[in-house]
């Protein structure tokens, strides 16, 4: 299994470190090759880069998206292009950002980023490993990466 890593120099977690880890723990024998981009914006070709060039099978981006609205507007923008990269691709791209303003303080968005980024790295691996039958089980549920499981209804 090989699995592209992109993350950015603007966040202010290395969420790639906590999804590397969370990938090798589950899948040992794993490839994983990180790719490093300045922004969000940055990340889809990054992203495409992997699939198409390096032959990965499935990537997981790490953004952090600002607080204010130039950078929400460019992460939908960003957000967006990542659907097209999977559509033309026809392989998963898990989009993982971390926006600024949802929570109350720095060790609070380190605590979300860093399980966020472990929770669908495992997403990944277990799409990548079982299709579309991998999380069936978990359909309803009411599951949340980087925070407290919403549960169901």
């Amino acid at each position: 299994m090989r699995i592209g890593v992109v993350d950015t120099t603007f966040s202010r977690v290395d969420m790639a470190r906590h999804a590397i880890e969370a990938i090798k723990e589950a899948v040992p024998g794993a490839e994983i090759i990180r790719y490093t981009v300045p922004g969000i914006k940055d990340i889809p070709v990054a992203a495409l880069k992997l699939l198409e060039d390096e032959g990965c099978d499935g990537v997981i981006t790490l953004g952090w998206v600002g607080g204010s609205l130039t950078d929400k507007l460019s992460y939908v923008v960003a957000s967006m292009s990542l659907q097209l990269v999977q559509l033309r691709t026809k392989k998963h791209v898990i989009d993982v950002t971390v926006h600024e303003d949802e929570a109350e303080s720095p060790a609070e968005l380190r605590e979300i980023a860093a399980d966020r980024a472990r929770k669908h790295a495992l997403n990944l691996v277990a799409l990548l490993e079982g299709g579309g039958e991998a999380l069936r089980r978990f359909a309803g549920k009411g599951l949340r990466q980087g925070r407290i499981h919403e549960g169901p209804i």
